[in-house]
């Protein structure tokens, strides 16, 4: 079972290594970083590369596609060679999944026209404009495309993913194995629960977050 994880300049980190250590773990899985050329690809902060094994083109078909969000997101919203890989690649693929803005990629591809959807929430009015359908819930399943919310919801989406092609037991002996038993310091992950300066302060600096 192929599984690629796309990459592109600008990507979040843990949009793309959340799912490649749930994944990876899967029985069968060979899970491959796909760019447009083959090599080091920077994050969103620049100071953590990964390394791209093969190029868009060497992986044509694989099983399972996953797509990172990150502000290097926007340089692949038209027509190009990322969005005719996705468009290609998901012809024969069993699941497509994203991680935050990575669902904007997808929607943009037309793969998600009529499709519930979500995104960061940040963005989430970004997907109705291009044929999605808004869900502001943490991961949304919709026939073989599975979408998360922003950066940690990659987590669930790759457990979810995990459970639908490994079975339940699979994917629980790997959330174990993970210890993957979240219990955060603040309840600011959503912005109904966390404070009201927080949620203006991020706010205040989206273009640094998802731009």
């Amino acid at each position: 079972m192929q599984i690629a994880i796309l990459l592109f300049d600008r990507f979040t980190a843990l949009d793309a290594v959340g799912p490649y250590d749930v994944l990876s773990h899967l029985p069968g899985a060979h899970v491959t970083f796909v760019a447009e050329q083959p090599g080091p690809v920077g994050n969103e902060v620049g100071s953590l590369r990964l390394y791209a094994d093969a190029a868009l083109a060497d992986v044509p078909s694989p099983d399972v596609i996953v797509v990172p969000g990150g502000p290097g997101q926007n340089a692949h919203m038209h027509d190009g060679p990322v969005q005719r890989w996705l468009r290609a690649a998901d012809r024969n693929s069993t699941w497509t999944a994203s991680v935050c803005t990575g669902s904007l990629l997808l929607a943009a591809a037309g793969l998600l026209t009529g499709r519930r959807a979500t995104t960061h929430w940040l963005c989430r009015d970004d997907l109705a404009p291009l044929g999605a359908v808004p869900v502001s819930e943490r991961v949304v399943a919709d026939g073989k495309y599975i979408t998360a919310a922003g950066v940690s919801a990659g987590l669930d989406m790759a457990f979810t993913l995990a459970g639908r092609i490994g079975g339940d037991i699979t994917a629980q002996a790997i959330q174990l194995a993970h210890e993957y038993q979240p219990q955060p310091p603040y309840q600011a992950g959503n912005p109904a629960t966390a404070p009201h300066a927080v949620v203006q302060a991020v706010l205040a600096r989206r273009k640094t977050i998802v731009n």
